[in-house]
């Protein structure tokens, strides 16, 4: 019995990590761009930036690797941009083609709207 347990279980976490790190792409709209973290020591002296879109049913907020310049004013709140989400890594490009690779680090499920 015990063991019957077991496998049901490693199969139920098995099915919801397959379905969490499915890959997605789409175009979206830009719902904001947040700087975040500091530019305080050698390794951090970029601004980081966490955007923040939706895309099939999902919230997500991807944020830059300190490692990475951009301008803030190349990704435009309201504005359209092509996104590829593969796990925890995202990718982010505009119209005018300017790309950023970024992390995601929260995904919130949308809720259903109550009728």
């Amino acid at each position: 019995m015990r063991r019957w347990i077991a496998v049901l279980l490693l199969t139920m976490v098995g099915a919801s990590t397959a379905s969490a790190a499915k890959k997605d792409a789409g175009t979206t709209t830009l719902k904001d761009v947040q700087p975040t973290g500091t530019t305080d020591t050698k390794e951090k002296k970029n601004q980081q930036y966490d955007f923040i879109f939706e895309a099939s049913g999902s919230h997500y907020t991807c944020r830059t690797s300190p490692k990475t310049s951009l301008k803030a004013t190349d990704f435009v709140v309201g504005s359209d941009v092509k996104y590829e989400v593969d796990g925890d890594k995202g990718k982010l490009k505009t119209t005018s083609g300017k790309q950023v690779k970024c992390t995601v680090v929260r995904v919130e499920k949308i809720p259903a709207p109550k009728q």
